[in-house]
């Protein structure tokens, strides 16, 4: 396969859009550690779940910086892969064009294996409140029991 310069540039729109979703990620990252620590000041109840929170958030911050970097590392070798197919270095131009999409791919494995983390988090929210929901509502209906047989 011939490599041209309009290959590379094929993925600048990929990339691009790739890291803009990776940087709402990371902000929405930045809004739940700023809820955590909002909580944590407020109640100091739920320190062990706040804990395993803190930990997960942090593991999850970790892979977001990996995501980007791996994805600012596939644009920058998409950028010299160009000037490589410019200078007309085609055999270089092809390693480096290979590296973009490695890193690209790791890029890409980073953010599914964060999104499968991102989802155990938030279904352990949701049985967490599952939990309260269902108590409140035994405590309800033994209420309303009661009241009936009096």
């Amino acid at each position: 396969m011939e490599l041209q310069l309009s290959t590379p540039a094929l993925l600048f729109s990929a990339i691009t859009l790739l890291m803009l979703a990776y940087t709402n990620r990371f902000l929405a990252m930045a809004n739940l550690i700023r809820g955590l620590h909002k909580k944590y000041l407020e109640s100091t109840r739920q320190e062990k779940a706040i804990i395993g929170q803190i930990k997960n958030l942090r593991k999850r911050l970790h892979m977001i910086k990996n995501m980007q970097i791996f994805g600012v590392l596939s644009f920058l070798l998409c950028v010299i892969c160009m000037f490589l197919l410019y200078q007309e270095f085609i055999t270089a131009a092809n390693w480096v064009f290979m590296g973009s999409m490695l890193c690209l791919l790791i890029s890409l494995g980073i953010s599914l294996v964060e999104l499968q983390i991102s989802n155990n988090a938030l279904n352990i929210e949701l049985s967490d409140m599952e939990d309260v929901l269902s108590k409140q509502q035994g405590s309800l209906d033994q209420l309303f029991h009661k009241k009936e047989e009096d």
